[in-house]
């Protein structure tokens, strides 16, 4: 007779201990034909990391090869462009440091990065708040024509602006590099604002308003705090544009003591000839302020950029 507190046993748990259960299943190896066919989403994925790869080495590769030649003498390179470096100096750092006049022509182009990117960045603001908040028919004609402005390449406009500050005696001044950088750079600046501006609610303005905050006020106190994102990211790609453009100040800066860095740097291109161990080191040292400037500052503009994708 079985009690009525007893449970039943299942055959495949007769005689086994307490407290212990089956050993997982080893899975089959890789190659086993027993294993997990290669479906086309894991062929995909497998293909697209192997192209980035590819592509980080592509990228990763001269820049190397920049630096390694920078290093090697004039002798080595010479024997041997392409092959296994034999002996490495720093000579030709110091020589570029000296012949492209190194202090005078970082701080010239800090200058002028510096002003250009503060004032596109504050008339860009002004001018895209009005345009995106105006919805009359002037208002999206100009909104178009700023945009017409950014298709016009640099080139067009060169003998023009030439004359231009020949007149207004801004030749050769850093004023009017400043002006041209802004009047080439400001119809994207206006494209980001306006595009921006007009994915903020206008509650927080009927808000305002309601308080008794004019537009100038509205702008600065509530609209400025939210372009941090658009700003940053304008920033950036304004920065870089200027800081690596050889054009404007080659043509509108006559005097050498004036002159950016990437013109120094461009100097050492010969029409006949060009040295590596001379040109590398000058290129490296161009680039090198704007590098340490973005290494400094990347937390805050890694964050400006990633606020405007949470709202």
């Amino acid at each position: 007779m079985t009690s009525p507190l007893s449970t039943p046993v299942s055959a495949p748990e007769v005689g086994r201990p307490a407290g212990k259960r089956d050993a997982p299943r080893p899975r089959p190896p890789a190659n086993s034909p027993t294993a997990a066919p290669w479906t086309p989403r894991r062929l995909a994925a497998g293909l697209g990391t192997t192209v980035l790869c590819l592509g980080t080495v592509l990228f990763v590769l001269p820049f190397v090869f920049t630096i390694v030649t920078s290093l090697r003498t004039a002798a080595d390179v010479a024997r041997s462009p392409l092959g296994v470096p034999h002996s490495f100096t720093l000579k030709n750092f110091t020589q570029a440091f000296s012949q492209i006049h190194y202090g005078t022509s970082t701080l010239n182009t800090l200058l002028i990065t510096g002003l250009s990117c503060a004032l596109i960045t504050v008339l860009g603001a002004l001018a895209g708040y009005p345009l995106a908040r105006i919805t009359a028919g002037w208002s999206t004609a100009v909104y178009r024509l700023f945009i017409l402005g950014t298709s016009i390449p640099v080139f067009v406009v060169v003998a023009p602006l030439y004359l231009l500050m020949r007149d207004l005696n801004l030749l050769d001044t850093y004023a009017g590099v400043v002006f041209i950088y802004t009047a080439l750079n400001l119809p994207l600046a206006v494209f980001f604002y306006t595009s921006f501006i007009r994915q903020v609610p206008t509650d927080l303005e009927e808000a305002a308003a309601l308080d008794g905050c004019g537009a100038l006020r509205t702008f600065f106190v509530i609209i400025l705090p939210l372009l941090r994102p658009v700003t940053s990211t304008l920033l950036t790609f304004i920065s870089l544009q200027i800081w690596n453009d050889l054009l404007v100040p080659l043509v509108f800066l006559q005097d050498p003591g004036k002159r950016t860095v990437m013109v120094n740097a461009y100097s050492f291109i010969d029409p006949h000839t060009v040295q590596p161990t001379t040109l590398f080191p000058a290129a490296l040292l161009g680039v090198l302020p704007l590098f340490v400037i973005f290494i400094f500052f990347q937390r805050q503009m890694v964050a400006g950029m990633s606020a405007g994708a949470v709202k």
